[in-house]
Parts: structure tokens; sequence; C-alpha cells
């Protein structure tokens, strides 16, 4: 299994948007409702947000394994963090040492004198406990109103590089 990484750019972005939709209606059911999905899904995964995104200095990564993308990861460096805004692996993938493998590679692509910074759905047991082993620990807890009647229900966790 050959897994590599690379740096996405715009003509990237409709290859980033279907594996967003793929994994996310595959992952969040069960954790989020299916409109608060395509909800998230329209707001922050339509070709013109992830535009938007990279053009404001966000930083999109995709991981292949044999070629075929199997995750994309989004980080973005703010005034006290490394911001990890987006990190997913494709459900079929999960426990194959990708998100690992993958991670390892966004913190090498992230400044080393400050702390890595994420948000996670408290829910989200896979990711929170994945985190935990990759030497996050808890900052808090949030409650982030994201439009409508939908809302983030958060861990902000934090690692020092």
């Amino acid at each position: 299994m050959g897994i590599t990484f690379e740096r996405a750019e715009e003509q990237d972005i409709p290859l980033i948007a279907q594996l967003a939709h793929k994994i996310w209606h595959e992952h969040y059911p069960g954790i989020i409702s299916e409109a608060q999905i395509d909800y998230m899904l329209n707001a922050w995964y339509s070709e013109e947000a992830i535009t938007q995104q990279m053009r404001s200095g966000g930083k999109f990564f995709i991981a292949r394994v044999d070629n075929e993308a199997v995750a994309y990861a989004g980080i973005q460096e703010k005034e006290d963090c490394n911001f990890l805004n987006k990190f997913y692996v494709d459900v079929s993938k999960h426990r194959g040492g990708i998100g690992t493998s993958f991670f390892n590679f966004l913190l090498q692509q992230m400044n080393p004198a400050k702390p890595v910074r994420l948000q996670v759905n408290r829910q989200n047991y896979k990711a929170v406990n994945f985190y935990f082993k990759a030497g996050f620990s808890i900052e808090k807890v949030t409650d982030l109103h994201v439009g409508e009647n939908y809302y983030m229900n958060d861990f902000i966790m934090m690692r020092k590089i």
C-alpha cells in the first residue's frame, strides 16, 4: 500500500468537495442529523466556499493510497496556534494507519513554535480517541451556533508540536 500526501491546489477543489460529501454522509449520521450534515456541507464544502478558504490562507492537503484520494485536511496558521480545521479519512480506510501517517505529515507542514488546536464533535468518539492518542488534551467545551438551528457541540483540543 503506497500512501502519498500532497498540497491541494485550486484544481483539486472538486475532489475535496466530493471526498467531503462521501465521508460526511458515511461518518456523521448518528452524530448529527442528515439535515445538519447537508447544511454544513453546503456552507463549508461548496466549490465556492473551499476556494474562498484557500484564498484566505487555508492550506488543504490530500492523502492518496495507491493513487486513490482517501483523505483530506485543512490547516491554517493563526496568531497563537496552528489550527487543524479539517481532518477526514474515508470511513472504509479507518484503522489502517492512514490517519496517523497523514497527521504526522501535517505536523511537518505546521509552525513548530505554535501548538495545534482543533475542534471535534463531542459525540465523535472515534475522532476524539484518535486525538487523545495523538497527544491532544481537551482545552474547553463549546456549543457554537453555525446557522439555522444548528450547533457544533465540540471539544476544543490542543497539542504542543
